[in-house]
């Protein structure tokens, strides 16, 4: 059951082939046998998760079942869920029971799907290799001496290891489609204010976007199906109409035009990776696609920006965290500020403290239109490199990332070339638009991902262009050896 598709699993369910019941009971073991080999999972619900299995089971048996009706899914431990633990990857909030449910967590309940557990992270979605989190770093499944990937690094890894069918995940400067790209899987990242942030701990308000995590460009677009909409509740929700993001799957690539990015071809790409890129590009033109060379001039000022804005954001978003009203608190405190003081310094991890720091520095007096008022400004240039390139071209494809995945420590104590591990995929979130990542084949038996990126609103584009590709390739279907 574990190597089926969401479509196929969804089929098998509505023909009574297995029940729901007894699909989690598969997955719920395969955590439990599997995952202390890879830290991918902090929270098991297995209680819940049969719950969940048994009311799915009569929603299939009443003909009231959508697609995704009856699927185990896992969720980043980013996503409040009410009366479970929701932790961020940090001890901060080792003792947070959320009091209520994410408006991402809330669909996927809506829809039928199963909750299997949370997911380990990164510490408040901050790194890029899963090494931050409290609870220990995540293998890679494809080889346990690699990372994940981060900050999903836990969705990622679980997912890949088939420990579940589907999974969620948040995306700040690539934190889906670096893990998925590491791991052998699609991740999107769709366009900012698709999907609702209500209930998502919040890393840099103005860039974290939830998306999905799949084996197959069909099953993001059943997922993206679900999580996306309009809500009320999240002020940066934007109102559109339903859409089906399944709807042009099946349509030609005939006549697309796909830029390449000079700047994401030249220094520092794996040699490798780019020679297995270019085999991706090949498939693509066959398929009657078209490529030229474009210009995003800007985009090395991607990462400098980025790491200017998101760790700004990231001090006001975690000035919360004090000790008083929840989350983790020192002992024995003299007064007020030795609370404030020890609360923080034993509660945050060295990555997370860093970036507080960074970011109450930019914003401080003096250093405000310095930093952050111009970081702002390159956000613009960067944002308008990508418009003006897709008036030449219809989608954009780039590696990944530069390199497979590297060792578990490798990085761990250089935090500018960790930072570089996203140099493809910052922009994006800095100009809103949507990106995905697919198989593209191994370097040195590791995976590699291609990202395809669009204009804002066409992650159904995306995902016609993913699918199509995945069609005429199988690295997709690929599973580690040791969790076959």
């Amino acid at each position: 059951m574990h190597d089926l598709t969401l479509t196929e699993l969804s089929n098998a369910l509505q023909q009574r082939k297995f029940s729901s019941v007894e699909l989690t009971r598969h997955f719920l073991e395969r955590i439990k046998r599997y995952d202390g080999q890879l830290n991918s999972v902090i929270t098991l619900t297995e209680e819940l998760a049969l719950q969940q299995a048994q009311l799915a089971d009569s929603r299939l048996q009443q003909g009231t079942a959508d697609a995704l009706t009856g699927i185990p899914i896992l969720h980043k431990d980013i996503f409040c869920t009410k009366g479970i633990k929701t932790t961020c990857g940090s001890k901060m909030l080792d003792n947070f029971i959320a009091p209520y449910n994410a408006t991402v967590i809330d669909k996927f309940e809506s829809a039928g799907a199963v909750m299997l557990g949370k997911t380990n992270m990164d510490e408040f979605a901050m790194g890029s290799s899963n090494e931050t989190s409290y609870y220990g770093a995540v293998k890679n499944p494809w080889d346990i001496q690699a990372v994940p990937g981060g900050s999903s690094g836990g969705s990622a890894a679980a997912l890949a290891a088939r420990l579940a069918p589907m999974a969620t995940g948040t995306d700040t400067g690539g934190s889906i489609r670096q893990p998925a790209a590491l791991c052998n899987l699609v991740g999107l990242k769709p366009t900012y204010g698709t999907v609702s942030r209500y209930g998502i701990i919040a890393y840099a308000s103005s860039l974290d976007q939830a998306g999905p995590m799949t084996h197959t460009a069909e099953d993001a677009g059943l997922l993206l199906n679900a999580m996306a909409g309009f809500d009320g509740k999240d002020s940066t929700s934007l109102e559109r109409p339903p859409e089906d993001y399944t709807r042009h799957l099946q349509d030609s690539l005939k006549g697309l035009r796909i830029g390449l990015p000079q700047q994401y071809f030249g220094d520092g790409l794996n040699a490798d990776v780019a020679q297995q890129l270019e085999t991706a590009i090949a498939v693509l033109k066959q398929l009657g696609a078209t490529v030229k060379t474009v210009d995003l001039p800007n985009s090395h000022l991607s990462v400098p920006a980025y790491y200017i804005i998101a760790p700004a954001e990231c001090s006001s978003n975690l000035s919360r965290f004090d000790g008083v009203r929840f989350g983790y608190r020192c002992e024995n405190a003299v007064d007020l500020m030795d609370l404030y003081k020890r609360s923080r310094g034993e509660g945050f991890g060295a990555e997370v403290k860093r970036r507080i720091m960074i970011g109450t520095y930019a914003l401080s007096a003096g250093y405000y239109d310095a930093y952050y008022l111009k970081a702002q400004q390159i956000r613009r240039l960067i944002s308008n490199d990508f418009k003006q390139a897709f008036q030449e071209v219809d989608v954009l494809l780039s590696p990944t990332s530069p390199t497979p995945a590297f060792n578990i420590g490798e990085k761990v104590d250089d935090p500018v070339t960790m930072y570089l591990s996203d140099i493809y995929t910052i922009a994006i979130n800095l100009a809103g638009i949507p990106a995905l990542s697919i198989p593209a084949g191994f370097v040195q038996n590791r995976p590699i991902g291609l990202q395809l990126i669009g204009n804002y609103f066409s992650e159904s584009r995306l995902l016609n262009i993913a699918h199509q590709y995945q069609q005429q390739t199988n690295w997709h279907q690929q599973i580690p050896s040791a969790f076959t």
